[in-house]
């Protein structure tokens, strides 16, 4: 008998209801994809909650009474007294290198066609940026493949360099072009074998995007073997307001994967101008206050938020870096609009594309007057340096000239001298897409143009010698190439190898 009794006393004292706390509320009211629950009681700002049906919504507002939040999934069929479970952890997305060469939504779901992504790494999407102490300054830099910015507006690791104009001038293209560039040095790089190249990995947020302008994107990046080293986050223009507003930040945590273990990415916003639209669009549907342009009063601190996650940490924090490339839409070349200039304020510089000059046949339109990089040379390799110190005053002064030539009937020689030179910079900084040009090559061609040795080709003609003069190099002088490469500055003996070398190609044209 008390054997019986122990037994039942020991499964007593080992029963377990499996019962524990849960913070459970009530859809109040559902509207336009935002649900008002309350009875949440312990719930944070970004948390994830889900409803009776599955789906998972993100709280965004927080009252006396109530919580405000974003369904992310299927909501027609949430009603009004549904049970809500709140999740005790923010919403997070899935990093790490399995990532690379696939396109994801803004939760980190695959959308390709290519199968799961396999990862057991996941970083919140909302992350506090990295402090003043954890940073080093900006002086590697990132090569465009593009002349005009790699000469005379350096990008560097960890920049957050903004890419501005109106609508069709180019933009997305300088970031398309950037992309490839780097996947190209990648590949270079891993074929060498030197155990101190840092490649440099590649995020391309879609945010707005239509999903044929995206297609192409992929399709690009595939042509020219480029999305193996990029990730894809696309929020389309089909996609919800919330999965807009989340894209860019899903983005940045997977740069940040990268960053936090010693390795370099890029990420391009594509772009904040809608990125901004679909945050107005939430905040109204939360009856939260508009301010100037009907956007809410913290939409400068939604992108200051997102851009300053940007940095290149120093070797104490990891070493590593991300670099940001925003995109802003402009309406008529207005820079001085309220979300323009709020991005401006927030980036190191801007690459403003102009329309007059894109219709101009000049591309990349880029306006060089309005266009800087504040971190300068820092970022620039020396024979860069070296080869194209003036180049950017010249230009500046050439536009001037021009301006002004137009309602003079005869020139003096310095001024027709100027023109001449700045017409051919011009011609020498035309560039197809997606055809970005080495370092080596941009060494070769602004020493020449520096020197002189464009001045007497027709202007008509630049464009066909430049590809000559590559042409020449890439077969003739590849060691000159490489030792160019390997120096990454101009000594006196390897700047008499440069102009025999250019001399002996102008003989080879007959000039």
């Amino acid at each position: 008998m008390s054997t019986l009794l122990e037994e039942i006393e020991a499964k007593i004292k080992g029963f377990n209801s499996g019962g524990g706390r849960a913070n459970v509320g009530r859809v109040r009211e559902i509207m336009d994809g935002v649900v008002k629950i309350e009875g949440l009681t312990d719930v944070a700002y970004q948390e994830t909650v889900t409803f009776a049906n599955g789906s998972v919504g993100l709280v965004l507002n927080l009252e006396d009474t109530e919580v405000g939040a974003l369904v992310l999934g299927d909501f027609l069929g949430i009603k009004e007294g549904d049970e809500v479970t709140a999740s005790g952890h923010q919403i997070r997305v899935p990093v790490g290198r399995a990532l690379l060469g696939r396109v994801v939504d803004a939760l980190g779901n695959p959308i390709d066609g290519k199968g799961a992504v396999r990862t057991d790494e996941f970083n919140p999407v909302e992350k506090i940026a990295p402090g003043i102490i954890k940073r080093q300054p900006v002086n590697q830099p990132v090569q465009t493949g593009l002349l005009p910015i790699d000469t005379m507006i350096p990008i560097g690791r960890g920049q957050r360099e903004l890419i501005i104009g109106d609508r069709a001038t180019g933009k997305t293209t300088v970031a398309i072009d950037t992309i490839i560039n780097q996947a190209r040095i990648n590949r270079a790089g891993e074929q060498s074998g030197d155990k101190n190249f840092r490649p440099l990995y590649s995020i391309y947020v879609a945010i707005g995007q239509k999903r044929s302008n995206l297609a192409r994107v992929v399709n690009t990046l595939t042509a020219h073997d480029a999305l193996a080293h990029t990730v894809i986050v696309a929020a389309t223009a089909s996609d919800s307001a919330t999965a807009q507003y989340l894209a860019p930040f899903a983005g940045a945590a997977i740069g940040e994967w990268f960053m936090a273990h010693n390795q370099d990415a890029l990420i391009v916003f594509d772009d904040l101008s809608k990125h901004a639209a679909a945050y107005r669009q939430i905040s109204l549907v939360l009856k939260r206050p508009s301010g100037r342009e009907a956007y809410p009063g913290d939409v400068f601190y939604l992108h200051s938020r997102l851009l300053e996650r940007s940095a290149r940490l120093s070797a104490a924090a990891g070493g590593g870096s991300l670099t940001a490339l925003p995109i802003i839409e402009t309406q008529a070349g207005d820079v001085a609009a309220y979300i323009p200039t709020n991005i401006i304020s927030i980036t190191d510089g801007q690459i403003f594309l102009e329309s007059d000059l894109f219709y101009q046949g000049v591309r990349p339109a880029i306006n060089v007057g309005i266009s800087v990089s504040r971190v300068g040379s820092a970022a620039q390799i020396k024979a860069i340096k070296q080869v194209a110190g003036k180049v950017k005053l010249e230009l500046a002064q050439y536009r001037e000239l021009a301006a002004f030539s137009q309602f003079a009937s005869d020139l003096d020689a310095a001024t027709k001298a100027k023109l001449d030179r700045g017409a051919r910079i011009v011609e020498v900084f035309k560039q197809a897409q997606y055809q970005p040009v080495s370092v080596e090559q941009q060494v070769i061609v602004m020493w020449a143009t520096q020197n002189g040795y464009f001045d007497d080709v027709p202007v008509d003609n630049i464009l066909a010698t430049k590809a000559k003069l590559f042409d020449y190099f890439g077969t003739r002088e590849e060691a000159l190439l490489r030792e160019i490469g390997e120096k990454k500055s101009l000594d006196e003996a390897l700047t008499v190898r440069i102009k025999q070398a250019v001399e002996n190609f102008k003989q080879s044209l007959g000039g």
